[in-house]
């Protein structure tokens, strides 16, 4: 049988190294790999019956649930991975006393964000509204995260927010440096999970727990062994090298395949924000969100994240 994922460039998901290497293999599968550049463009996917499960921030497919795209969030990945990142002519973390001082300074200006309604760009508009800054700070989409770079370095936008890997792109490539790191922007919040289309869910449950047993192996790899990841991440991808990566993976090293608590009740704190802002129309239940039955079957007791801004 045929299973098709969506997945994002993102390096700190499990994706490139199951696509890499044998552990991404399952018995009598054929996996497709399909890449998107945001979380909307996946939601979209699914929406249109061309994807069976995917990488994703929880925001976009809360969206897209609430609109009626049949998905179901059946595993965790990675929490805190949004970091704020500018210019070197900004204050930043440290110098920065915190999250609403170094956005006061961009009043006026631009910030570049990956696409509407990706997890990105949901926690800057409630990191806005948190500081009083909304409507004082312009916020530009980019439909691919990885222009976001090249518009700073041309002066189209003073700063970005993004993942990991942006920022050690701004760092390396524009001059610029870190703002705000992970924890202090959104503490504890979920960074991505693994979605999956609930006719395929209800269908075929046993490729869904062998996918996730293969997940949950590969967020072990990242958290015991960074620099073996890094290195085949950067061969495989041919597009990092491997300190590259490994500064990426490092920036927020909280990798888990479970669905604990911290997770699910950051994501209902994304769904009340999204509902306040106006991103979706009503607040989504929690059973609406998760099947948490397949993760707590193959996963061990407890979970592996590590505590709040472990950096």
């Amino acid at each position: 049988m045929d299973l098709r994922i969506g997945h994002l460039s993102t390096f700190y998901h499990t994706a490139v190294l199951l696509m890499s290497g044998p552990e991404g293999c399952l018995p009598g599968v054929e996996i497709e790999w399909k890449l998107f550049g945001t979380g909307p463009a996946i939601v979209e996917a699914f929406r249109e019956g061309a994807i069976d499960l995917a990488y994703i921030g929880l925001p976009p497919a809360v969206i897209g649930m609430e609109r009626a795209v049949a998905i179901r969030c059946v595993a965790g990945g990675h929490m805190e991975g949004t970091v704020l990142s500018g210019g070197a002519d900004l204050r930043g973390y440290p110098q920065a006393a915190g999250l609403g001082e170094a956005l006061g300074q961009l009043k006026g200006s631009r910030i570049g964000v990956p696409g509407k309604g990706s997890i990105h760009d949901i926690i800057l508009a409630d990191c806005l509204e948190r500081s009083g800054l909304r409507g004082e700070v312009e916020v530009v989409n980019f439909k691919w995260a990885d222009a976001i770079t090249e518009a700073l370095i041309k002066g189209q936008v003073r700063a970005a927010i993004g993942t990991p890997a942006l920022a050690v792109a701004i760092r390396r490539y524009a001059g610029g440096k870190v703002l705000v790191p992970p924890h202090m922007i959104w503490p504890g919040n979920p960074s991505y999970g693994i979605a999956a289309e609930s006719g395929f869910l209800n269908a075929h449950p046993e490729v869904i727990e062998n996918f996730l047993k293969k997940h949950e192996e590969a967020t072990e790899m990242m958290r015991r062994q960074p620099a073996l990841c890094a290195g085949r991440i950067a061969s495989y991808t041919g597009v990092a090298d491997e300190d590259f990566v490994l500064e990426a993976i490092g920036i927020s090293p909280r990798y888990c395949a479970q669905l604990t608590r911290e997770f699910i009740e950051g994501t209902m704190d994304f769904v009340k924000a999204m509902k306040r802002m106006g991103y979706i129309g009503r607040e989504l239940s929690e059973d609406e969100i998760f099947d948490t039955s397949f993760i707590r079957k193959i996963h061990p007791p407890g979970d592996h994240y590590g505590p709040v801004g472990n950096q």
